[in-house]
């Protein structure tokens, strides 16, 4: 891990080197039916520069680990433990007024659903130079030039004449536009993308993908990009965590996690996604029964009651909870032994793919 810096810093760190650590995460709600574990042991390391992909279902833990790096859960009552260690600075050990002054500045957040992120009542130029004037010591005129130059960047046109119209006159693509030129309007070093593609159709998918690439490199941000389809991450990631009932059950390079992938979970992933590279004979396979309750979650292996593969009486996959393999090429959280993993992949799900 690279050497501290103060809050205030803006040295970049070099290309590669980590700039977000997250330690054995949990994050719990206490409701009258008990304790929810949202979010139960996660670790992962983001590098500088690049990208990681968090897949999942719904209700696997993804939005919640997201919000848990931005701060968002302070005030409530949400029970948080473990390492977020940005930029060698510890996020979850700030005072409240140092975290406001690295949200949105430092670390930023694309949501899911901009019409409802952005603010109905103001027009999209003020939410844009709000969030630049926070941070900086500048006139209304000076931010308002900034946001319209970044608008344009984003790809909105007419900017000049778009900042003073309201989120409703948007498009959805051009509020999820809006809403990139917002997280991106204070050069941050870290930008999460949570569903950004979700309602919008298709072509406007690929144009918002393109564009974060293309931010990216401009800026050399770091991105975090949330979904639950695989094929959203498959080409701008550098690796991929696969979530599952709150806690990581694989994770790797993209290339192996399309390629050789380990987890049987995995697997039904990349089996529900429609593929367009090739004429596809077999029907779509969706995954089994529905995910776990968070409050009462399987005994032994989270996945097991879903899972085709299993095999409770030599595994134990219903009572021994399975930890990451060390000796596996990528780390992977699997009663199955490796070889035989390997085996039915080859032989029973890449021909399916």
């Amino acid at each position: 891990m690279s050497t501290a810096l103060s809050v205030e810093s803006e040295e970049r760190l070099p290309r590669g080197d980590v700039l977000l650590s997250v330690r054995d995460l949990r994050v719990r709600f206490p409701t009258e039916d008990g304790l929810v574990k949202a979010v139960d042991g996660l670790s992962f390391d983001l590098r500088q520069g690049e990208t990681l992909g968090i897949v999942g279902e719904s209700g696997s833990g993804k939005s919640v680990t997201s919000q848990a790096i931005m701060g968002l859960y302070r005030g409530t009552r949400a029970e948080i433990s473990g390492l977020i260690s940005f930029d060698g600075v510890d996020l979850l050990g700030l005072a409240d007024e140092d975290l406001r002054r690295r949200r949105g500045k430092d670390v930023a957040m694309v949501f899911q659903d901009p019409l409802s992120a952005l603010h109905p009542y103001y027009t999209v130029g003020n939410q844009v130079v709000e969030a630049y004037r926070v941070h900086h010591d500048t006139t209304k005129a000076a931010a308002r030039q900034r946001a319209i130059d970044m608008l344009d960047r984003v790809g909105i046109p007419n900017p000049a004449k778009r900042i003073d119209q309201y989120p409703h006159e948007f498009s959805g693509g051009m509020r999820q536009r809006a809403m990139i030129a917002m997280a991106l309007v204070n050069d941050p070093r870290l930008v999460i993308a949570d569903e950004p593609t979700t309602a919008l159709d298709v072509t406007v998918q690929a144009q918002i993908l393109d564009l974060l690439v293309g931010l990216q490199k401009e800026f050399g941000s770091s991105i975090i990009i949330i979904t639950h389809d695989l094929g959203v991450v498959a080409e701008m990631a550098n690796e991929i965590l696969v979530m599952y009932a709150g806690r990581a059950v694989e994770r790797g390079e993209a290339e192996e996690l399309f390629y050789a992938p380990e987890h049987p979970y995995t697997w039904g992933l990349l089996q529900s996604m429609p593929r367009m590279d090739r004429l596809r004979i077999e029907r779509l396979r969706p995954i089994p029964g529905n995910p776990p309750s968070l409050i009462s979650p399987p005994s032994g292996c989270a996945f097991h009651p879903r899972c085709t593969f299993r095999d409770d009486a030599r595994l134990g996959c219903a009572q021994v909870e399975p930890g990451f393999e060390a000796d596996a090429p990528h780390p992977v959280r699997c009663l199955i032994p490796r070889d035989e993993r390997t085996r039915t992949f080859q032989t029973q799900i890449r021909p399916s793919l």
